[in-house]
C-alpha cells in the first residue's frame, strides 16, 4: 500500500508530465487534430496561436488513431514551417531522409543524407537533387516518382549507392504535387560489418591453427642452429626466421583489424593534436624521406575537438604516410593535412600529389589483404578504416590517377565543455 506522501509524489510527477506535453503541443506551429477511438478523446489544436483541447469522441477499440494536419497555405503557416520543425527530428534518423518539391528542388535534407554524401546540408537545400546525387536523372527514384506519380515501396537501389528506399507524396488541394518524400536505407554499411564479421571468424582460426605452429617451428630453429654447418645457420638467421617472424606480424595485424585494441579515448583539441602529436611524430618521418609535410587548420575548430585515443589516431595518420612514401616517383612528394568544420563533423583531408590511385582498384584498396605492393601485406588500409570506425566515423578515398590522392576522415566534432 502506497503512503500518502508517495501518491502525493507521484501526482506531482504526473503533473509535471502532463505539463511538459502541453507547452511541446503549444508550440507545434500549425494546427491539427490527433483522435484516439481506444480512450475516446480526441486533441485538436484550431490554429498556431490557440492552446490545444480535448474532446470527447465515440470508442472503438479496433480503429487505430488518426493524426491529421490541417495546412491552410493563406496563412502564416506555410509548409516549409513545417519542414523547419521536422528538421532537427530527422536529423536524429540514421536514414537518408529528403524532400523534393514538384521541381526536383530539394526543401528538406537531414544530416545523415548530406554528411553520407559529404555535401555540406545548409548549402544544398534549394538546389536540385541530383546534385545531393550526382547520378543521372534517369536512375535517381524520387524524380522517377515525381514523373509516373507513383510512390516506391521498399525498392532496391543499386547504383553509386545500396539500400532500399521508400518514397511518398503530398499534394496540394488542387491535386498537384506539393513534396516527394523519400527515406534511404543505406546497406553499404551493413555489407562491410558482414566482411568485418567474417574477418574475425577467419582471424581467429588463423591465429589458432598457424600462430602456435610458427612459434614452435622458430624455437626449433633457434635451437639446431648450434648443431648445424655455418652456412646453414646463415639461411636460418638471413631467411627463415625473418619470414617467420613476418608471417607472424600479418597474423597480428590482421588480429587487429578483426578486433582492435581496447580504445582509450580522450576529448582532444583537433587542431592542438594535429600542430602538437601528429606534427612531431610525422615530421621525423617526413624528413627521412625528403617529404614536404604542410598544413591548412580551419579557425573554426580552435574551440572543438574529439573523443578519440591518440594512439590509435596517430596509427591511421602514419599509415597514410607511410602509403604515399612507398607509392612516391621521382618528383618530390607533398603531403597536405587540412581540417574543416561540416555539419557536426570534423573533416580531416590527406592529400598527396603522388602517382594517384588506378580508377580499377580504388574501391578495393579497404579490402583485407588486397596490395599492390610486393612486400604489403594489404592489412594498413582495413586497420586504419576499423579504428576510424571504432570513433563512430568513417573514412573514404578519393584520387585522380597520376594526380595524387585524398583520404577523407570524419569524426564527430565537440565543443569543449
Amino acid at each position: 500500500m502506497e503512503t500518502h506522501e508517495q501518491l502525493k509524489r507521484k501526482i506531482n510527477a504526473l503533473e509535471e508530465e502532463v505539463k511538459l506535453y502541453k507547452r511541446f503541443i503549444e508550440h507545434i506551429p500549425f494546427p491539427f487534430s490527433y483522435v484516439d477511438h481506444e480512450i475516446g478523446k480526441m486533441l485538436k489544436k484550431e490554429n498556431d496561436i490557440s492552446p490545444p483541447t480535448v474532446e470527447k469522441v465515440e470508442k472503438n477499440e479496433r480503429q487505430k488513431p488518426i493524426i491529421q494536419w490541417k495546412m491552410d497555405l493563406q496563412k502564416d503557416y506555410p509548409f516549409e514551417q513545417v519542414e523547419q520543425f521536422l528538421a532537427p527530428i530527422f536529423d536524429l534518423v540514421s536514414h537518408h531522409i529528403v524532400f523534393v518539391d514538384a521541381d526536383g528542388i530539394i526543401t528538406l535534407c537531414n544530416l545523415q543524407a548530406a554528411n553520407d554524401v559529404g555535401v555540406n546540408r545548409d548549402e544544398i537545400i534549394g538546389k536540385h537533387i541530383r546534385e545531393l546525387l550526382n547520378i543521372p536523372d534517369e536512375q535517381i527514384m524520387t524524380l522517377k516518382t515525381l514523373r509516373t506519380k507513383q510512390p516506391l515501396y521498399n525498392c532496391e537501389v543499386l547504383d553509386r549507392y545500396y539500400g532500399i528506399i521508400n518514397t511518398r507524396i503530398l499534394y496540394n488541394e488542387d491535386g498537384s504535387i506539393k513534396r516527394v518524400i523519400s527515406m534511404f536505407q543505406s546497406l553499404n554499411q551493413m555489407k562491410e560489418a558482414e566482411k568485418l564479421a567474417i574477418a574475425g571468424r577467419i582471424a581467429a582460426g588463423i591465429a589458432h591453427e598457424i600462430r602456435n605452429p610458427l612459434t614452435t617451428v622458430r624455437g626449433y630453429l633457434q635451437f639446431l642452429k648450434e648443431q648445424l654447418p655455418e652456412h646453414i645457420v646463415t639461411l636460418i638467421e638471413q631467411l627463415l626466421i625473418p619470414e617467420l617472424d613476418r608471417a607472424n606480424d600479418i597474423i597480428t595485424d590482421f588480429l587487429n583489424v578483426a578486433k582492435p585494441n581496447e580504445m582509450k579515448a580522450e576529448w582532444i583539441g583537433i587542431n592542438e593534436f594535429i600542430q602538437n602529436d601528429l606534427d612531431l611524430l610525422l615530421r621525423s618521418e617526413a624528413l627521412l624521406h625528403n617529404v614536404e609535410l604542410s598544413y591548412g587548420l580551419d579557425e573554426k575548430l580552435q574551440h572543438h575537438g574529439v573523443y578519440i585515443d591518440k594512439n590509435q589516431l596517430m596509427q591511421v595518420f602514419i599509415n597514410l604516410l607511410r602509403n604515399a612514401i612507398e607509392a612516391k616517383t621521382e618528383k618530390s612528394l607533398n603531403v597536405h593535412i587540412q581540417t574543416a568544420l561540416h555539419n557536426d563533423l570534423v573533416q580531416i583531408y590527406v592529400h598527396d600529389n603522388g602517382p594517384g590511385i588506378p580508377p580499377t582498384i580504388i574501391h578495393h584498396i579497404f579490402d583485407p589483404f588486397f596490395s599492390t605492393k610486393q612486400t604489403g601485406t594489404g592489412l594498413g588500409l582495413s586497420l586504419s578504416r576499423k579504428i576510424i570506425e571504432l570513433h563512430k566515423g568513417s573514412m573514404r578515398v578519393q584520387s585522380e590517377f597520376g594526380r595524387g590522392t585524398c583520404f577523407i576522415i570524419e569524426l564527430p566534432v565537440y565543443l569543449k565543455k
